[in-house]
């Protein structure tokens, strides 16, 4: 086959519409995340109640929509209660998932302040692990109810009149995992999920709850484990939850980039596990997806095993990320974006200084990451329906993945501004890749822009001496004529190709 790629795209060939909040992010105590992430009383930029403002700045950028928060493997032993009332009277903890002392200087009101500074919803979850259904029933009540009982009147009492209104709650956090406080067998865990959802939806019906699935594609137990607390949870929560990291410890980059071939295998076993529930249930619910972590994550495992415990706030799972890391997770944004009929919530893990976007020094700079970029594209642009992408594609094998395409794409039609946005990389590490796109249905298009992130070095990566070291430009070749469209991707890049449609 000539080394091109072709693609057509038509309107009415439609995935389905793109929730935004696909386009989440995650918030755990954990390392810096919070303390010299999001917030650093003390920092030249920090505001009155100790939010980093350059930070918050950094985050409004990507235009977050959801932020998943306290955890992660620290909300299976975090008392809600420490987080909350005069700082002054709040306990210091052992915090066990991380092995490191929690100050509790910032919890959920905190939190939710910073979620209005920074234009975004919250994601809250409960603590299934040592605590179960009382503490989440009671934590609804101090978060949503309007006034008059004991703990929204406690809510009003620490400050907070009005209630926060948070509507989206995970039923713990890999429930599955033998690292994990209080962890579960399936029947264990779906019967203690269906019972905290009950109560939690007595107390506020307009909730919609997240199960836990498996914690990681690879867990022996996977998929029984989704079937199995499906069976038990159906009746009772809105999505499942999906978790999975991509490395590439052995440093085959050809092999690194082909991974998103695994979470499009695992998001379509998890939708079909699903269905399954459903049919088996005579049910009418869709049961749909959440996939509430998703990342690059492995180049800060050694430093972390080196990290003395006990310490508050240590530069845990710091990541630097380069450029190969940063077209991974564009493949796997365009992975959740060929499911958004069914992924209707994905976070990337996590926001700020651990295995994150931003990077922030104690005191001093912040700055992007490589990983920044692809994010902030598909969150601004990948707004609206879905399209269902026929490609043909010159094809490599690599060691764990055969008939992998050099191009990975996909489209997104956004009707209100008459624009459509595609999305490509380039998997090829040594060559270009001719484009044709066929937009036949569309009629005449004309050219916004055609983003490119791309590098001659695959490990180049930002830091804070050279914070636009990898940085996207907007001098992409492409180029339109009538509802067709032309362009020769960069070796191992990411393409952002952004049309207006004529009327």
């Amino acid at each position: 086959m000539e080394h091109q790629a072709k693609m057509i795209v038509d309107k009415d060939f439609t995935i389905g519409e793109v929730d935004k909040r696909i386009f989440g992010s995650f918030i755990e105590h954990l390392g810096r995340a919070v303390y010299g992430g999001i917030y650093e009383p003390g920092h030249p930029s920090a505001d009155e109640q100790g939010f980093r403002t350059d930070v918050l700045g950094l985050v409004k950028g990507l235009n977050v929509p959801i932020v998943r928060y306290p955890g992660g493997n620290f909300v299976s032993g975090y008392n809600w209660e420490d987080g909350v009332g005069p700082v002054s009277e709040r306990p210091r903890r052992l915090e066990l998932a991380w092995r490191t002392i929690e100050p509790n200087l910032f919890g959920l009101n905190e939190f939710m302040d910073w979620c209005k500074k920074a234009g975004t919803e919250a994601m809250m979850a409960v603590n299934l692990g040592t605590r179960g259904p009382d503490e989440a029933r009671a934590l609804v009540e101090y978060a949503n109810h309007p006034s008059g009982s004991y703990l929204s009147d406690l809510r009003a009492a620490h400050g907070y009149k009005q209630p926060h209104g948070i509507r989206t709650w995970c039923l713990g956090n890999e429930m599955d995992g033998p690292w994990q406080i209080g962890a579960k067998t399936a029947a264990e865990y779906g019967r203690i999920a269906t019972e905290t959802a009950k109560v939690m939806k007595w107390v506020d019906p307009t909730l919609e709850l997240v199960a836990c699935g498996s914690s990681a594609l690879g867990m022996p137990t996977f998929p029984e484990w989704e079937a199995t607390v499906l069976d038990h949870t159906y009746d009772h929560v809105d999505y499942i939850s999906l978790h999975q990291y991509y490395g590439n410890k052995n440093g085959d980059s050809a092999n690194f980039l082909a991974q998103s071939m695994g979470m499009d295998s695992f998001i379509n076993t998890v939708v079909a596990t699903a269905d399954y529930v459903q049919a088996k249930k005579r049910g009418k619910k869709k049961i749909n997806l959440s996939f509430d972590e998703w990342n690059v994550w492995f180049h800060s495992n050694d430093a972390d095993n080196k990290l003395d415990p006990w310490q508050i706030a240590p530069p845990q799972l710091e990541d630097v990320y380069n450029h190969e890391d940063a077209l991974v997770v564009g493949c796997m944004l365009i992975s959740l974006l060929k499911r958004a009929d069914r992924v209707k919530m994905a976070c990337i893990a996590q926001l700020v200084n651990v295995i994150a976007p931003i990077m922030t020094e104690n005191g001093g700079a912040a700055w992007k990451q490589t990983i920044y970029y692809p994010y902030l594209h598909a969150s601004l642009f990948g707004r609206g329906t879905a399209l269902v992408p026929l490609i043909t594609s010159p094809k490599y094998d690599s060691i764990d993945y055969t008939d992998v395409p050099y191009l990975e794409a996909v489209a997104v039609h956004n009707e209100e501004l008459q624009e459509v946005t595609i999305f490509a990389v380039n998997r090829d590490l040594n060559n270009p890749l001719p484009l044709h796109v066929d937009l036949r249905s569309f009629g005449g298009c004309s050219l916004i822009e055609h983003i490119v992130l791309e590098s001659d070095d695959l490990k180049a990566a930002n830091t804070a001496a050279q914070p636009d070291r990898v940085a996207p430009h907007n001098k992409g070749n492409a180029t339109v004529s009538g509802n067709e469209v032309s362009a020769k991707l960069a070796k191992a890049s990411w393409n952002v190709i952004r049309l207006k449609i004529n009327k």
